[in-house]
């Protein structure tokens, strides 16, 4: 799509969302927790008020792909960015309400905080998730989890906006199809809130299981420019024990390293490139292919790049 096609794109939207929603090349590497990367050609900060009907019809008259962005914890963009819009919900989507033993919340609701309100509600259950840095949308999305738990264990519905029709839904577990690292939802779907049961429990005991996390996940895993783990682990294997058996702690491709603290672990460079960290990606999954015969899949979200050997192994 050309420039001038985009600046339609752009002024369409503005017609739908008003002037300070939208964007042109909008960066997202910044804004992602490796703070490397490139710009979507427009870039759209939603607000929960906002006509998604009218902008689905905008994104489908003008064949626009689009990217739920979030808090881009478990993303990587390209240096060349992304040809679409990408969308960053907004205004309305960071609240938070406890009933009984149902913790409901926004898209933007980070995970952290979730965990720590909850459990000082009396609610047991979801103090894994103080350790994730994402939002509740994209925790959702990729079933997050952590510690022996993730987003399937207690998650009883969804409010999910498909921006290629601009209907909104419920979707329960059945239609989310969880599985490991994965939902059934597109990339044109954008969880607007969820509703998570969990059960009655003690402040203390919650608090405890939390500084418990916290102190693990300081001991164990590196700080720095990261989306956590890069792979998933394999069934019945972790993919940091793989990776480190392959000798690769502590390898680098440019301005990206493998961590010498946990091997499942990509550090960017301050001011480092998006593309180095994936050619670092694809040479950890082809030595770990050419040596063990075992196909890493990233868990990490890839987008602008060309196709990784994983896609050919998987093919």
């Amino acid at each position: 799509m050309s420039a001038s096609r985009w600046d339609r794109v752009a002024d369409d939207l503005v017609g739908v969302l008003g002037a300070g929603a939208v964007r042109r090349e909008r960066p997202i590497g910044p804004e992602t927790t490796y703070r490397v990367g490139g710009a979507a050609r427009v870039g759209v900060s939603l607000a929960a008020d906002a006509d998604l009907a009218a902008m689905a019809d905008v994104l489908r008259v003008h064949r626009s792909g689009v990217l739920v962005v979030g808090k881009g914890s478990n993303l990587l963009v390209a240096e060349a960015g992304f040809e679409g819009v990408a969308v960053w919900p907004g205004r309305g989507f960071d609240w938070v309400a406890i009933r009984g033993t149902g913790l409901c919340a926004g898209a933007s609701a980070g995970l952290p905080v979730l965990a720590r309100q909850s459990a000082a509600a009396g609610l047991r259950g979801f103090e894994w998730a103080v350790g994730v840095p994402g939002s509740l949308g994209g925790a959702v999305r990729m079933n997050a989890g952590g510690h022996g738990a993730d987003m399937a264990a207690t998650l009883m519905r969804a409010e999910v906006a498909d921006l290629a029709s601009g209907c909104v839904e419920q979707w329960d577990p059945p239609r989310l199809d969880f599985g490991y690292r994965r939902s059934a939802l597109a990339d044109h779907h954008l969880v607007l809130s969820a509703e998570i049961g969990l059960s009655a429990g003690e402040v203390s005991e919650s608090q405890a299981i939390i500084a418990e996390i916290v102190a693990w996940r300081r001991r164990n895993q590196p700080g720095g420019h990261n989306t956590g783990s890069v792979f998933t682990n394999p069934c019945g294997d972790s993919a940091g024990r793989i990776i480190e058996a392959a000798g690769l702690k502590g390898h680098r491709v440019g301005t990206a390293s493998i961590s010498r603290k946990h091997a499942n672990f990509v550090i960017a460079d301050r001011n480092g490139s998006a593309d180095d960290v994936h050619a670092l990606m694809c040479e950890v999954f082809s030595r770990v292919w050419a040596e063990f015969g075992i196909p890493l899949e990233p868990e990490t979200r890839l987008i602008g790049f060309a196709s990784g050997p994983w896609s050919v192994q998987a093919g």
